[in-house]
């Protein structure tokens, strides 16, 4: 008898036989170490994962369950294998295999390049004889089958003394089930993978919390007072050259909203600093990059509204990305009147800034319908306030003109441009202003952090001047590209 255990496998997979293919099924965890690598070059491989919430109670019945007997562990440690020996191998998960057999298995076989056979629906009830020892203990049901049994309804209640071992192995579950192929799931149909705007975004790290994570990484708690209630404040950065373009003024900003709306336990000015430094260091980002800073109130110890429920302090989140302006900024963007006015000061004054966006979303989704770039929003009397994501100005005889902050956030941008503006030798004007002068101006632009100086050559259907980018606007754009150049607080790295 051999008693190479090597030598066994090897002729059981790849010996003598008349069948075309052969599949055989490995218990991650008893992958013995030494096992030849070169099983792993050979043939096609593929990885089934449950969720170890559904098996615990299961596991139990016959060994007692850890982290071990899961195997989690042993199977991403394959799979990081075959990935580094360009192997990548297709991951299918259990619950979508019962739910939706058919589509599961023809994608597998696709993946795999073998034929689809409708026979790998059905089998002859009763013992196998490939069964194993374990057999009668561990496919009792399935020898009582004769086709995959439709996946329970609702879960068997968990057993909680289980809990600990279900928080160190969903981790492992879940890197694995990221890349299980896409199906149907209980609250949707499956949905292609979108294109990213910038692809390599697809790879960078964030900050939540206390630390650096991969994006797929990158979640937030349910009990996060950002998703209980939009209750959260933000800034938008930009990275010129190495450099932070008004650092200071948008930590000022932040910190007054975070003040307005009685936040509790915030990250000192150089706590957040460093978080941002540490963040950009690891992803080598020093241009080119924007930065969506936020800061919530915090995680709560219960579900609710109340802020009394936010005892773990704020959470901080800082998520840079590789972006372009946001905006054709040569050719210039067109823009129309959304009916949703802009909040009065009398309900959420808009000098806060805060995460409860839907106001600015409500009116950005009458800009898309209306295939614009952005829509202008009027106050409650009728006068132009801002657009749904920058603010705005205009040209008139040479006289520049921008809304009062009543009822639009006094952004950075727009106070950095209202200093060019002065700089530049022109007047300025900031009052009131009625949708009909817009119409009529000789130059419109927006101003914001994603998109810089933006102008803007149509509104409502009506071309801006004489449709092209203005003198003003292009003069401005200039000043502003040069203080960009000039000017930010330097990224500090290892020396």
């Amino acid at each position: 008898m051999e008693c190479d255990g090597n030598k066994v496998v090897n002729n059981i997979i790849y010996g003598p036989g008349k069948n075309r293919y052969r599949y055989c099924k490995h218990i991650a965890k008893q992958r013995v170490p030494g096992l030849p690598n070169d099983l792993l070059q050979k043939g096609k491989h593929f990885i089934l994962i449950q969720n170890p919430l559904n098996i615990l109670s299961s596991f139990e019945k016959v060994v007692p369950p850890s982290f071990l007997e899961l195997g989690l562990g042993d199977l991403v440690s394959i799979y990081s294998e075959l990935c580094a020996l360009g192997k990548p191998p297709p991951v299918i998960d259990a619950a979508d295999l019962q739910q939706n057999p058919e589509d599961t298995l023809r994608g597998l076989c696709k993946d795999l390049d073998i034929p689809f056979q409708d026979a790998m629906l059905r089998w002859e009830a009763g013992p196998k004889p490939i069964d194993g020892l374990w057999a009668p203990w561990w496919y009792k049901s399935v020898h009582n089958s004769t086709h995959f049994a439709s996946p329970r309804k609702y879960p068997r209640p968990f057993p909680f003394s289980f809990y600990d071992l279900l928080e160190q192995s969903l981790p492992f579950y879940n890197l694995l089930k990221r890349n299980v192929r896409q199906t149907s799931s209980l609250l949707r149909s499956p949905l292609p993978v979108p294109d990213l705007p910038v692809p390599v975004n697809a790879k960078l790290l964030a900050w939540v919390g206390d630390e650096i994570v991969p994006r797929e990484s990158a979640r937030v708690s349910v009990f996060d007072s950002v998703v209980q209630g939009g209750d959260a404040v933000w800034e938008g950065l930009r990275i010129y050259n190495r450099k932070i373009f008004k650092l200071e003024e948008h930590l000022d900003r932040m910190f007054d909203s975070a003040k307005a709306l009685a936040f509790i336990n915030v990250p000192t000015r150089d706590e957040i600093k460093e978080a941002i430094f540490r963040t950009l260091n690891a992803n080598g980002m020093f241009n080119n990059t924007h930065i969506r800073l936020t800061l919530t109130r915090g995680k709560k110890v219960t579900s609710g509204m109340n802020p009394a429920f936010n005892q773990y302090g704020c959470t901080l989140i800082v998520l840079p990305e590789w972006k372009p302006l946001v905006y054709d900024n040569e050719s210039g963007i067109k823009l129309v009147t959304a009916t949703t006015r802009r909040n009065s000061p009398n309900n959420l004054d808009s000098k806060i800034h805060h995460n409860n966006l839907l106001n600015n979303i409500l009116a950005k989704v009458e800009g898309n319908n209306a295939n614009a770039d952005d829509a202008i929003m009027l106050d409650k009397d009728g006068y132009v306030s801002e657009t749904n994501a920058t603010n705005i100005f205009l040209v008139k005889k040479g006289c520049v003109l921008t809304p009062h902050a009543d009822y639009c956030l006094p952004g950075i941008t727009r106070a950095t441009i209202m200093e060019l503006v002065v700089k530049e030798k022109f007047e300025l004007v900031e009052r009131r202003i009625s949708l009909s002068e817009f119409h009529a101006a000789d130059e419109v632009w927006t101003t914001g952090t994603m998109g810089e100086l933006s102008p803007v050559v149509k509104i409502d259907g009506r071309i801006t001047g004489n449709g092209k980018v203005g003198p003003v606007t292009r003069r401005l754009q200039n000043a502003y590209k040069r203080l960009t150049e000039e000017s930010g607080v330097p990224i500090p790295t290892n020396p």
